[in-house]
């Protein structure tokens, strides 16, 4: 199974959802099926998903269908509480680190395959990119199906680099050292405050972005047995040692107090030559600015490798859409034929929405290679490890958020960071 190892797999939302009891719908239905959809807002995105519906009630009048939209904050806590009332959705879709506590206590209904179109378990897992389904694969079946996974390459603008004197097509960083000399030669500061930044990081989302880091020099966040953390601690002293010394207290090249990087871009106003982000980001930039968007001054690199580190990729991170196990079996049915006829659609998710659903009828699809760039992505999917999930993964992110920052800000030696970060972690582990 093509991921990193997750713990906590059993001892997951021991809050209300230990609560639930089986039956949260009638398993015997009169008259029409009503499905309700929970799923996070966005707005174009609902704008597809609903004319999809009214698609589908047209063509099967005995289903109606209930779609409703919460906060992206929220959507995680509402459906823990429907759950606890024994009123959860049909059908719902969270981050698979949120999600995935769901499926381990039961409340996730695997795939029925013959409703979702698919005549064996080999025909699903052949539909996607290998690797795609093993983050809802328990035990040989396949509990949910990918709204969108992404992966995150780094967005180069060339106008910047020819202006610093180099040639993005053949100076642009391999490596996190060379990161460093080429953020070097594209810096402007006005006294300590930089002005222009040549890269900066994506302060936040620390197990998507910067764990790989740790990894590409053989360190890992939780041994495979999942009992021992932070595995490897010279691995992650060098990874943090290069964050101090890039950061305002080192070589001032980048820094979590800035405005963040993807939010700059666009704007092609001389201030980043390069950040993380998803294949998404073409679209926003498109309509942000559709003169750069539509120029030759930016190109899209694969996230970079230690010099003699193994070659780990930015992990992806997304949605699946999941069934309600507490249903009677009609409605999962009912359920599992919507979800399947809503993701029939990928080419249109990916034009009008940015998401990448892993198919190969996507991959293949003349839509998705005329992307700019969509070949790095694809590249780096292939060999992706997928992000850390689990209860915790939350609360271990914001661990390792401090000890990045203790070294960048406030001058804490590496080595005690990453002792500390350990002792919390375990802490997380044995609770």
């Amino acid at each position: 199974m093509k991921k990193m190892m997750f713990v906590l797999m059993l001892c997951v939302i021991a809050s209300p959802l230990v609560l639930f009891a089986a039956g949260t719908k009638d398993a015997k239905a009169t008259g029409p099926i009503e499905l309700t959809i929970w799923t996070h807002e966005d707005v174009n995105r609902k704008a597809i998903e609903e004319k999809y519906i009214k698609e589908f009630e047209a063509q099967n009048p005995n289903i109606k269908v209930k779609y409703v939209v919460y906060p992206s904050t929220e959507i995680h806590k509402v459906i823990q509480a429907g759950f606890a009332a024994k009123n959860g959705p049909d059908i719902f879709n969270l981050e698979i680190q949120k999600a995935y506590p769901f499926l381990a206590e039961g409340f996730v209904a695997p795939v029925d395959l013959a409703s979702a179109g698919y005549k064996s378990h080999n025909e699903i897992l052949n539909s996607y990119m290998a690797g795609m389904l093993d983050p809802v694969t328990v035990d040989g079946k396949v509990y949910g199906l990918p709204l969108e996974l992404t992966n995150w390459a780094i967005y180069l603008n060339k106008k910047i680099f020819r202006d610093a004197g180099l040639d993005a097509n053949k100076d642009y960083p391999k490596t996190w050292e060379e990161v460093m000399t080429v953020s070097e030669k594209i810096v402007k500061r006005d006294g300590s405050i930089i002005t222009r930044r040549g890269f900066d990081f994506r302060y936040g989302d620390y197990l998507i972005s910067w764990l790989p880091m740790v990894e590409q020099l053989g360190g890992k966040l939780i041994s495979d047995d999942g009992k021992t953390a932070i595995v490897n601690k010279d691995a992650w002293v060098k990874v943090l040692q290069y964050m101090a010394d890039f950061g305002p207290n080192g070589k001032n090249l980048g820094s979590p107090t800035y405005t963040a990087a993807r939010k700059i871009f666009d704007n092609d106003n001389n201030e980043i030559a390069m950040h993380l982000s998803g294949l998404y980001q073409q679209q926003r930039m498109a309509s942000a600015n559709p003169d750069f968007f539509n120029s030759d001054d930016w190109m899209i690199i694969p996230y970079p490798t230690f010099a003699g580190g193994k070659q780990v990729p930015n992990t992806y991170y997304g949605h699946y859409y999941m069934v309600n196990s507490q249903v009677s079996k009609e409605r999962q049915q009912a359920a599992w034929k919507l979800v399947s006829f809503m993701l029939s659609h990928g080419e249109e998710y990916l034009e009008k929405v940015a998401l990448v659903q892993p198919t190969n009828t996507l991959f293949n699809s003349a839509t998705f290679k005329n992307m700019p760039f969509s070949q790095v992505f694809k590249d780096e999917l292939e060999i992706a490890p997928v992000v850390y999930y689990g209860e915790a993964s939350q609360q271990i992110n914001d661990l390792i958020k401090e000890a990045i920052e203790s070294v960048m800000l406030n001058k804490v030696a590496p080595a005690r960071a990453v002792d500390t970060l350990q002792t919390k972690v375990q802490e997380v582990l044995d609770n």
